[in-house]
């Protein structure tokens, strides 16, 4: 593909970014009054129970400062506590509280909501040939 074509690709991703609302440092795209990185790392958690900080910090491909600082808000809002790895007693593992659980499972519903919303504006194929593409940059992405 030519340079037209990561032209093209350029400004239908800037626009998806823009038009889901994703430069808005306090709202996520479903619009839960939350950072979009604070959501994602409630998710991240609430898929699997418990991470320690270097393991959310690769999942979520932030640098370990950003995460404790993810973290310490987290902890701030009562959404995530902490506790020592008996594992390894240098790191730290990270889980949800009652609320951050009950906060997790709101923000999944309201991005089920938005994305179904999303596609019932497409038809079947149209959908299909979405998921796919993003599947496909996605895994471009993270090859680099």
């Amino acid at each position: 593909m030519g340079s037209g074509d990561a032209a093209k690709l350029q400004a239908s991703f800037s626009s998806v970014v823009r038009d889901l609302g994703l430069l808005r440092p306090d709202t996520t795209p479903c619009g839960e009054r939350m950072s979009i990185t604070e959501a994602h790392a409630l998710n991240e958690l609430h898929a699997e129970g418990s991470l320690t900080q270097q393991g959310l910090a690769g999942r979520l491909r932030l640098q370990k400062s950003t995460v404790s600082r993810l973290v310490d808000g987290l902890w701030a809002d009562g959404l995530a506590k902490r506790r020592t790895n008996p594992a390894d007693r240098r790191s730290v593992i990270i889980e949800l509280t009652s609320r951050g659980a009950r906060r997790a499972e709101q923000l999944a519903t309201a991005r089920r909501e938005l994305f179904g919303r999303l596609l019932d504006q497409l038809t079947t194929e149209e959908g299909r040939m979405v998921i796919d593409g993003l599947d496909r940059l996605a895994r471009a992405a993270r090859a680099g």
